[in-house]
């Protein structure tokens, strides 16, 4: 079963996720997740041992290559594959409790740019990151693979709706609202407030569309990272991690 096929619209945060490569597996597991099952050829056994050894309860299925790519539609260039039990996702709430940093990922629908997104959240301190009820699932085994397992690092959840409801919870626990946005009138991103006194949760749309125009009024604040070239923005994910590097600086993160 591939694993599009093992994601349903209903249970997207239940069920199964796939892990693939030793560091990304280790990583899961490290954070917690239970393995279901392996699915390796026989030339990774070894290099595996000291993964599923862990579980000796869990099955490890060996096969040729070419019968592995056809069972699961792609080729294991990562040596295994890892079905992997998902995590009860924690309330709203219960997350935002310690946090002071907030990334918002609003309808961010290809996975490359929420692993991504993710990378950069672990790297640069974020303590938390809340994706709307639109945006790509994190534990997709893409966006899993381009975070480097750093999916398993910050700690997320979905947000119901958005931004009825969500903004709400933000200003409940004290955050300021930050959207990232092309807007008239947008705070220059380097001369916002962005120092520890805040709570900041930054928000990031989806590109071309950008952010709805109902969280641009929710907002308390439309901030713009400045531009040279002719240039007037970024990818979502480059935006993510300049403006999570510039929230860094301003804690005065070493």
């Amino acid at each position: 079963m591939t694993d599009v096929r093992l994601r349903s619209r209903v249970e997207v945060e239940r069920g199964l996720f796939m892990a693939e490569s030793y560091e990304v597996i280790s990583r899961a597991m490290d954070a917690g997740m239970a393995p279901r099952s392996f699915l390796m050829s026989e030339k990774w056994l070894a290099k595996f041992a000291p993964l599923y050894e862990r579980f000796p309860e869990v099955p490890v299925y060996v096969g040729a290559e070419s019968l592995l790519e056809t069972l699961t539609g792609f080729h294991l260039h990562r040596g295994a594959l890892a079905a992997m039990q998902r995590p009860q996702l924690p309330e709203v709430p219960d997350l935002l409790r310690e946090a002071r940093t907030v990334a918002v990922l609003e309808d961010i629908v290809d996975h490359t740019n929420v692993g991504a997104m993710f990378r950069s959240a672990a790297a640069l301190g974020v303590d938390a990151v809340l994706v709307t009820p639109h945006c790509a699932d994190p534990l997709y085994r893409r966006s899993i693979r381009v975070s480097m397992g750093t999916v398993f690092q910050v700690p997320w959840t979905r947000l119901e709706t958005w931004p009825a409801e969500g903004v709400d919870l933000l200003h409940e626990a004290g955050f300021d609202v930050l959207a990232l946005a092309l807007s008239e009138g947008a705070a220059a991103l380097d001369v916002v407030d962005l120092g520890p006194e805040r709570k900041v949760a930054l928000v990031l749309g989806a590109e071309g569309h950008g952010l709805k125009p109902a969280t641009l009024r929710a907002a308390d604040e439309h901030v713009v990272i400045p531009m040279a070239g002719g240039v007037d923005s970024l990818n979502v994910a480059a935006a993510s991690a300049v403006v999570f590097w510039q929230r860094r600086a301003a804690l005065g993160s070493d």
